[in-house]
Formats: structure tokens, C-alpha cells, sequence
């Protein structure tokens, strides 16, 4: 079961955690959410153990009963500027700015996090599997992120962005191999594609 809580004092906690920071293509999404502090969850846990049909439904209760929650997304072409570590946190930044309710902590997944507006921040590696917040974060972020790149999908239906989601599948790497690249892959990314992405390039 997960925490419904990281401070033992009445604090106003915002969980905050990103998805598809290890894709080799798309954004990058972030989600803060604040829960009601009697908010319970059976099903609430890491965005990347559940099914997609029950992170669909956890999305919707979210959403439906969070204090306040948001989304935002770091482009494939700032995360080539600013690297994706900055972008992922810059993600979080402007989620956590989009809260119609001013947080007193945030709860960070992972362990790298730059201070926030004067906010008390804790980084909580493999936080989306304890706390409450952090997980209903990171199930925002994920579903956001893929309801995207399926819209991506349409476009670009030979990279199997409709179930890889951008990640670096050996069906993906092939593809950019066979097709090169297109304007939503991160050129920046050190994979061993780098160099099939380089060839295309020039």
C-alpha cells in the first residue's frame, strides 16, 4: 500500500514525476498532482506496473478527485538545446507552476531536482512506488504522453510509435535506420543509433 503522506505536519504535498525522459523520440511530459489527504486507491501505484487500461481509469479518477492537478511537455527540440535531465526537470517546473493551489512540499521522483519558487522539495528515488502523490503524478505524465504520441502515430506509422511510444525498440531503431528521422526525434540522444541518426542528418 502506498503512503498517503511524506510529512508527518499538515503541509500541502504536490507529487511531481515525468515520463519519457528515455525515449528517442516526442516530448518529454511531467505531472503535479495534489490528493485530498483522505484519498485512498487500491489500484494507485507506478504508472509502469500497471495496464494500460487501468492507468486509463486511475486517470480519470485522478483528475476527477485530485485538489488540483497538471500537465506540461518539454519538446523534442528543447530537450536537443537544454539536455533532457533540464527539460525533465523544466517539465516538472511548469506542471507544478500550472497547480491552481500552491504546494508547501514537493515530492520529486528520482534523486536530481532544481529548487522550485522557495517550495521545500524532497527527491524520492523510486518515489512513484511509495507515495501516493508522486504515483497519481506519474500516471498523469504517462497517459498524457502516450495519448500523444499516438496522435503521433497517424503521421508516422512506421516507427510503431502507437505501442513503443518513442522508446528505443529494436523495431524503432530500425526504422530510423530504413527512414531516417523525423522533426520529433532528439537528435541529441546518445544511443548506439547516434550514428544511423548522424548518416541521416548529412
Amino acid at each position: 500500500m502506498l503512503k498517503s503522506r511524506y510529512s508527518l505536519t499538515e503541509l500541502i504535498e504536490a507529487g511531481a514525476d515525468e515520463a519519457g525522459r528515455g525515449c528517442l523520440a516526442g516530448p518529454v511530459y511531467a505531472a503535479a498532482v495534489i490528493l485530498p489527504p483522505d484519498y485512498k486507491s487500491p489500484l494507485l501505484n507506478d504508472s509502469k506496473v500497471l495496464s494500460k487500461r487501468v492507468r486509463e481509469k486511475l486517470r480519470v479518477e485522478i483528475e476527477n478527485e485530485a485538489v488540483s492537478w497538471s500537465v506540461a511537455s518539454i519538446s523534442a527540440e528543447k530537450i536537443d538545446e537544454i539536455n533532457i535531465l533540464q527539460a525533465s526537470i523544466s517539465a516538472m517546473h511548469q506542471a507544478i507552476k500550472g497547480l491552481n493551489t500552491i504546494p508547501e512540499l514537493l515530492l520529486i521522483d528520482g534523486n536530481r531536482f532544481n529548487p522550485y519558487s522557495n517550495i521545500r522539495h524532497k527527491c524520492i528515488i523510486k518515489g512513484d512506488g511509495l507515495y501516493m502523490s508522486i504515483a497519481a503524478a506519474s500516471i498523469l505524465a504517462k497517459t498524457h504522453r502516450d495519448e500523444f504520441m499516438l496522435s503521433l502515430s497517424n503521421k508516422f506509422p512506421m516507427y510503431g510509435w502507437d505501442h513503443n511510444m518513442g522508446y528505443p525498440t529494436a523495431e524503432h531503431r530500425e526504422a530510423i535506420n530504413r527512414y531516417g528521422i523525423t522533426p520529433w526525434h532528439r537528435k541529441s540522444f546518445h544511443t548506439s543509433i547516434q550514428l544511423s541518426i548522424d548518416l541521416h542528418l548529412y
